[in-house]
């Protein structure tokens, strides 16, 4: 049975680690009243951090409720999401959405997260070809 918990490893825990994704985020992500901004790491697994400011969201019930639906997100997918620091960020008017809704734009926010860090793999094994051939 695969571990499936959210521990944490998996979470992005001080200003550094944010400030990093914020300054080299290579993947940019837009779901409906949310986005995802991501950067490559080297530590083999995927990581995340929150971003849910009562600006954008005013209850503190409906932050909570986003962050937990985020997390358990995160959690299901941990072993496809690539190798990434993921900081995740609310706008405004995501409190509205129901939780199958939110469900349905994280999970898509991953798949198109996996396959745009696939191409950006792919564009970068290619180049290091292009420059050994010359």
């Amino acid at each position: 049975m695969s571990c499936q918990g959210f521990p944490r490893r998996l979470r992005l825990l001080n200003a550094g680690d944010y400030r990093r994704v914020f300054d080299t985020a290579a993947f940019k992500v837009h779901g409906k009243g949310l986005m995802a901004l991501a950067t490559p790491n080297s530590l083999g697994h995927p990581r995340l951090g929150l971003i849910f400011s009562k600006k954008n969201v005013r209850r503190a019930v409906d932050r909570n409720r986003l962050k937990r639906l985020a997390r358990e997100s995160i959690r299901l997918r941990q072993h496809r999401l690539p190798a990434v620091d993921i900081v995740l960020l609310a706008r405004r008017g995501v409190q509205e959405l129901d939780n199958e809704t939110v469900h349905r734009q994280l999970h898509g926010m991953w798949r198109r997260l996996e396959r745009d860090a696939r191409k950006g793999e792919g564009r970068e094994s290619t180049g290091a070809l292009a420059t050994e051939r010359r």
